[in-house]
């Protein structure tokens, strides 16, 4: 009798390890699709906004609305429009401070007293757009929507009025060096700057 208590009792304990085996595994094999899914369900919502955005206005452009809050931390985990908003315009802000601090560099180090004049003017645009659209991000986080989408509005000319700055530098030079010289990050500006305006619009 005892030999067969003792098999029973290997039995039993053998599909108990078995179990928690299983167990394991489904627990394991669900870990990455769990993730999959939570990826994808971001990058639905995150369509689904841009898409809403460019829909709102014609100068947003869609595919460089999900490539841009896609990358982004805080875009990816956005569980809702006021999030996707809230990501967009910070993101716009950091990119402001950044070409701010980019002319001012360039400022220090020109040689061109009138091209020196024309860099402090779009690091004056720079700044002051940061600072406005930092007030836009405080208002998006307050819900106060309407006063957030001015204010973006307000910042989005930064990028053409430091454009035309140097216009008028190639117009004195008959039609020559008066390119932008950290045209990418003005570009690049704007179009963050649009996003950020279009999702916003949504939600005011």
């Amino acid at each position: 009798m005892a030999m067969r208590q003792g098999g029973r009792g290997d039995h039993t304990t053998s599909m108990a390890m078995a179990l928690a085996v299983g167990v394991a595994v489904l627990f394991l094999a669900g870990v990455p699709r769990t993730a999959q899914a939570a990826v994808a369900v971001a990058s639905a919502g995150i369509e689904e906004a841009c898409q809403g955005a460019a829909e709102r206005d014609a100068a947003v452009d869609y595919a460089h609305c999900v490539a841009s809050l896609s990358s982004d931390r805080e875009g990816r985990d956005a569980a809702d429009m006021h999030a996707l908003a809230a990501a967009a315009t910070r993101m716009a802000v950091e990119h402001a401070a950044a070409t701010e601090a980019r002319m001012e560099g360039l400022g220090e180090a020109e040689g061109s007293p009138r091209a020196r004049a024309r860099l402090g003017r779009c690091t004056e645009l720079y700044g002051a757009a940061a600072d406005v659209l930092r007030d836009a991000l405080d208002n998006i986080r307050a819900r106060v929507y309407g006063r957030a989408v001015e204010q973006i509005a307000a910042a989005l000319g930064a990028a053409e009025r430091c454009e035309d700055a140097w216009k008028g530098e190639e117009e004195t030079q008959g039609g020559g060096g008066g390119a932008v010289p950290v045209a990418g990050h003005d570009k690049e500006y704007g179009r963050l700057a649009v996003v950020a305006l279009g999702l916003t619009s949504g939600i005011a």
